[in-house]
């Protein structure tokens, strides 16, 4: 009988799935689409530990209860500002678990030999990336890109090793060959991953999230479980949808992303503004100008999440608005702070309206009619040498064009490059007006003097 339900159980889970997907399409319904999702995961896992596959009850509780103790610890811990590398180790972590689940099932004599392979080779690419990805958001090694001469060379012949170890496990399926071939998928996993600067991690990730997915395929294929099968596909498909749209975004290439050094290079431009002198201001003066301005455009980057500055900047929009009558729009760039979303995210748990945020393309052409520009803690995506400097290592990126505005505020503690190691000519325009210190305190502060007046 239980047998009979688990597949109308797991049909009924993959449809959720889909539902749940289809929520997160959209701020207005998110939370009901995760809450969907939460219930067909509890559906699927309830179906499978149920049925006749799963003997050992004790174990798998013990393994459920374990993971969600973790989950939810780390749920209640981890920052907003953290929310990117802890995605990156969760797609390692997924990448990891189709590795072992592939080495158990050879261990068990399994003959399900190319699936078994493609799960382990993707998961462990998956695994080692999303480790580096993790290092790198996280800080603990730089961000920039870490490369070594004949490092693509090097990569290029463990690529053929990684195919002619898949071959080779086909023909003659050994363990000791499957050990070998799971150890340097892991190698060039890394390898591929550390070359990659700052400014591609985000793609990194979503790339990194298809590989987690299409390893749950192969896997999936290998243990005949259908759930798996879908859902796998779907984190596979939908990873590589976002992969895309982002490298279109980026105006990259896959290519371009994974063999080169994107921000490793320093140009001649940014290292000329190293002789120059940027304007300082005072909070005071940015809200003079503000209260006098007609239309304000503001662009949260990544100092802003660190600073947890966006409830005190919706108060700057609210009372520009309320005590000043000034139009207050937000404008989000596609890869603003560490991974798609991510301001989106913020502004949205701060109560900013959703019809205020835009996305680049609906707004970049009003920044010329802006009288404020007022960039918190972003840098590599309102920089001018991604548009006008063919050697800079970001030329290309679409940007949003923020020095069209009269007068454009940068609070950023100090004049130091983004994220991708390039240096931003901008902070010393004439039209540019540094805010030096914390996002938050110096916000509070503009919002402090609107309101005294």
């Amino acid at each position: 009988m239980l047998s009979d339900l688990l597949p109308a159980s797991y049909a009924l889970s993959s449809a959720m799935f889909i539902l749940a997907i289809r929520g997160l399409a959209s701020p207005h319904t998110a939370r009901s689409g995760n809450l969907i999702g939460i219930l067909g995961m509890i559906l699927a896992v309830l179906a499978t530990v149920w049925s006749p596959l799963v003997s050992e009850y004790l174990c798998s509780f013990a393994a459920i209860a374990a993971g969600g103790i973790i989950g939810v610890y780390i749920a209640f811990k981890v920052k907003m500002t953290s929310l990117p590398q802890m995605i990156a180790a969760f797609n390692g972590l997924g990448g990891l678990a189709a590795v072992f689940i592939a080495l158990a099932e050879i261990l068990a004599g399994s003959t399900a030999y190319l699936d078994v392979s493609a799960g382990v080779v993707i998961g462990a690419l998956a695994f080692s990336g999303s480790m580096i990805a993790f290092a790198k958001l996280q800080g603990l090694v730089p961000s920039a890109a870490l490369a070594f001469r004949f490092q693509q060379q090097l990569n290029l012949l463990l690529a053929l090793a990684v195919a002619g170890l898949c071959i080779a496990f086909l023909l003659s399926p050994q363990t000791n060959i499957f050990l070998w071939l799971g150890s340097l998928a892991i190698l060039l996993g890394f390898l591929l991953v550390l070359p990659i600067g700052g400014a591609d991690m985000p793609i990194v990730i979503s790339i990194l999230n298809a590989c987690s997915g299409w390893a749950a395929v192969g896997i999936g294929f290998s243990l005949n479980n259908v759930l798996l099968i879908i859902t796998g596909s779907i984190v596979g498909a939908s990873g590589a949808i976002l992969s895309y749209i982002m490298i279109k975004a980026m105006n990259r290439s896959l290519a371009g992303v994974l063999f080169s050094n994107f921000g490793s290079r320093k140009t001649a431009a940014a290292a000329a503004g190293e002789n120059k002198t940027a304007r300082a201001g005072s909070p005071q003066d940015a809200a003079y100008i503000m209260e006098n301005a007609n239309k304000i455009i503001i662009v949260p980057g990544y100092g802003m999440a660190v600073a947890q500055a966006q409830h005190v900047l919706r108060e700057m929009a609210r009372d520009l608005r309320t005590l000043y009558d000034v139009e207050v729009k937000f404008a989000i760039h596609p890869v603003a702070g560490r991974m798609p979303g991510h301001m989106n995210v913020l502004l949205a748990e701060a109560g900013v309206p959703y019809e205020d945020v835009f996305a680049l393309e609906d707004i970049n052409r009003e920044f010329a009619s802006a009288d404020v520009a007022y960039v918190i803690g972003a840098n590599d995506i309102t920089n001018p040498l991604a548009k006008n400097d063919a050697s800079s290592p970001i030329f290309g990126m679409p940007v949003l064009d923020v020095e069209k505005a009269k007068t454009v505020f940068f609070v950023k503690r100090s004049l130091g490059s983004g994220y991708a190691g390039v240096e931003n000519p901008l902070f010393f325009a004439e039209n540019t007006i540094m805010l030096y210190g914390d996002a938050k305190q110096v916000t509070e502060e503009i919002v402090s003097a609107l309101e005294k007046k």
